[in-house]
């Protein structure tokens, strides 16, 4: 029988059996992981699941969980679950009561029948080990499992297996690294292949991780046909993949008479096809809101245009969709795209489902191509957000899917721009003005400010601010042009605690706001890649007007750092009565090998040192009372 392969045996779960290479920079080790996923055709499987997991201190609580999604696709039963002490003794063995059924809706969701099954295993007794195991059938999938023994930082394994039956004919794509043993075979007219690994220590969490997978075993798999939900597909590529994303949409995308007329009366004086649009994308952020709505083939399937228009709410794919349709009926053509929003974006050369989890617009026109993020009411028209720039996506067109990119936005867009008005008066006193632009990723910052109620934003930014002895005044946030992802920030306040005194002497600390406040821990060994998310460009001036009797007794000097991570400069003039101190940080976003970690650590020192530096002044009454 399947459940039977690599799941029975006995096996001691006493903690000092566990090797102490094993045990070093762990906090949780997998004893035993089995999963045994059947394919009986395209439309039904079974997969057989155990796992046995010590978790050797709190930081390994968080993996002491059982949560299995499912849904009318795909029902879970034969769950068992066993808490065990130290010395492999059984603690607790746990009932059909005590797992939880919890439904997955989001509180932005209102039709979804994703639900999980759920246990957590408690003890406040270390070490301790958790075991269970279950069986899940699938009417349908679009995906198959993915084995990855270890899933975080901090997880060693003794012995994880994976194993895939299915028919000799049965066809699917796979990537996978590192992988120790692999096998294949014939058993009873099935093609049996298994992925294991043993003995595996952990890697304690490095910063800035661009994740395990150069050091660790992993296999993902995609089957090249599909049916599900009375749906039959492939995805042998990503053309294939977009030619089924395009049979459920199409026809969705029509609207009614009563539509049509409130379309043609919106855009019949707008000179250009881009006025059309910009008319259309206002006219859908101001009639309808984001709600998610996953059932079944509708998790893939947009809701009627012309549902949306009547109801007002959809979620990406139905928004996207709505707008499409109102874009036919101006003549202008679009596409649905499928996106990664947040991850790397889609593996040109692996065509799977999982990989896309969200969907937006296309619109090519003469001069420029349009993405629209038909979710938000707030964004400029053609501006998607950061987590969906820069990445492959899939057009859904009537020839298939077509890969395309968004936009990537460079760390010029991504600005912040302040200048800064301080006046100092003769008792340290000081009064600020601050004015800051946002724009692009740190626009998207700005707006969730904007957005905020007062009393939770004026909270907010007096703990942003963190300027000593501050007192906030008036402030105020305003977009001046609505299609530019720019939003300005005006801030009054006043100190009484910027400077400091020495003896006759006082100290100035010229970077008032925007400093590096911390260096990162050095990495000797460390193992992984690292990685710059955000690309930006931080260009702040603060202007000190000096009260009469002061004097610049010491001015630092200039600094200028180039590196590969990013560059900073910041330069110092006195002229008159004014300081004037300027400041620009460029970063880039790049993965950088391990070794380049100490190179980057030091490129910290260096702009957290230039960012503390002081001005000396003194008065020219040096035993006034100040």
């Amino acid at each position: 029988m399947v459940c039977a392969i690599g799941i029975a045996g006995a096996q001691s779960y006493d903690v000092s059996s566990i090797p102490e290479m094993l045990r070093k920079d762990a906090a949780v080790v997998v004893r035993q992981e089995n999963q045994v996923f059947e394919v009986e055709g395209l439309k039904k499987g079974r997969l057989v699941y155990k796992l046995v997991l010590t978790v050797l201190n709190k930081a390994g609580d968080r993996h002491a969980e059982m949560a299995v999604v499912y849904d009318r696709f795909s029902p879970v039963s034969d769950i068992k679950a066993t808490l065990y002490d130290a010395a492999g003794s059984p603690v607790r063995k746990y009932k059909k009561a005590d797992i939880e059924d919890q439904s997955l809706v989001a509180d932005y969701s209102i039709y979804e029948d994703t639900r999980v099954k759920y246990l957590r295993f408690l003890s406040t007794n270390y070490p301790y080990t958790i075991e269970y195991s279950y069986v899940q059938e699938f009417d349908g999938f679009l995906t198959l499992p993915s084995w990855r023994p270890i899933s975080s930082f901090e997880m060693a394994v003794e012995a994880s297996t994976f194993t895939l039956r299915c028919d000799p004919s049965y066809a699917f794509k796979q990537l996978q690294a590192n992988v120790a043993v692999s096998d294949s075979a014939i058993v009873n007219g099935k093609k049996v292949l298994t992925w294991s690994s043993t003995q595996l220590p952990a890697f304690a969490h490095e910063p800035l991780s661009a994740g395990l997978d150069n050091l660790v075993p992993w296999v993902t798999l995609s089957p090249t046909a599909f049916e599900y939900d009375k749906s039959t597909g492939r995805m042998g590529n990503w053309n294939e993949l977009g030619a089924w994303a395009y049979s459920l949409s199409e026809g969705t995308d029509v609207l009614s008479p009563a539509d049509k007329a409130r379309i043609q009366a919106l855009i019949k004086d707008a000179p250009t096809d881009r006025d059309k649009i910009m008319r259309l994308y206002d006219y859908l952020q101001e009639n309808t809101r984001y709600v998610s709505v996953q059932l079944g083939i509708g998790g893939f399937r947009p809701i009627a245009a012309e549902k949306v228009a009547q109801v007002g709410y959809g979620d990406c794919k139905g928004l996207s969709n709505y707008m499409k349709g109102m874009l036919q009926q101006a003549g202008i053509e679009s596409h649905l795209v499928m996106i990664a929003s947040g991850r790397p974006g889609l593996n040109p050369r692996y065509a799977s489902v999982g990989q896309a989890n969200h969907m937006i617009l296309c619109v090519p026109t003469a001069n420029d191509t349009l993405f629209l993020e038909c979710t938000s009411p707030h964004y400029p028209m053609g501006y998607v957000g950061s987590s969906n720039a820069g990445r492959p996506v899939l057009l859904v067109t009537a020839g298939g899917g077509e890969l395309a990119a968004t936009p990537e936005y460079t760390a010029e867009d991504n600005f912040q721009r302040r200048h800064i008005q301080v006046r100092l008066d003769e008792q340290t006193g000081a009064t600020v003005h601050i004015t800051t632009a946002y724009g692009h990723a740190q626009f998207e910052g700005a707006l969730g400010m904007m957005l905020t109620e007062p009393v939770e934003q004026r909270k907010r930014m007096v703990e942003g601010l963190g300027i000593p002895g501050m007192s906030l005044g008036e402030y105020r946030y305003v977009q001046a042009d609505k299609q530019k992802p720019v939003i300005t920030e005006e801030i009054n306040l006043t100190s009484n605690q910027l400077i400091s005194k020495g003896g006759d002497r006082l100290f100035l600390t010229l970077n008032l706001l925007n400093r590096r406040e911390h260096i990162p821990t050095t990495l000797p060994n460390r193992k992984t890649d690292f990685k710059l998310e955000f690309q930006y460009t931080d260009e702040d001036e603060v202007v000190y007007e000096l009260p009469s009797g002061y004097q610049v007794a010491h001015l630092p000097a200039a600094v200028a750092i180039t590196t590969d991570f990013g560059t900073y400069s910041a330069t110092f003039t006195y002229t008159g009565n004014t300081i004037t101190y300027h400041r620009k940080q460029q970063m880039n976003s790049r993965r950088f090998a391990a070794g380049r970690y100490g190179d980057y650590v030091e490129f910290c020192k260096q702009v957290y040192q230039a960012d503390k530096q002081k001005a000396v002044l003194t008065t020219s009454s040096g035993d006034k009372d100040i």
